[in-house]
């Protein structure tokens, strides 16, 4: 399950894939994850300060819009 969740989503770390576990129920000690993917020659995940903004503005368009243009109206009448 370690190296298919490596292969599928190669930008996800040992910490990463550590977190998935109980998601699905699974208690698997982090160190582990490490072991598994260190056996199967899978290094550490690439740096994410390698991220243009633009890159991560077109990977959020979908959900900008919802958060955005959001309008509420408090009791004196006031809109923010």
């Amino acid at each position: 399950m370690v190296l298919r969740l490596a292969r599928e989503n190669p930008g996800w770390g040992c910490c990463r894939i550590h977190g998935e576990f109980p998601v699905l129920g699974i208690k698997v000690a982090a160190s582990t994850v490490w072991e598994v993917l260190k056996a199967a020659g899978i290094g550490p995940a690439p740096e994410r300060a390698s991220r243009t903004w633009a890159d991560f503005l077109r990977s959020q368009a979908d959900a900008l819009p919802a958060c955005d243009f959001l309008e509420t109206v408090t009791l004196s009448g006031a809109r923010l």
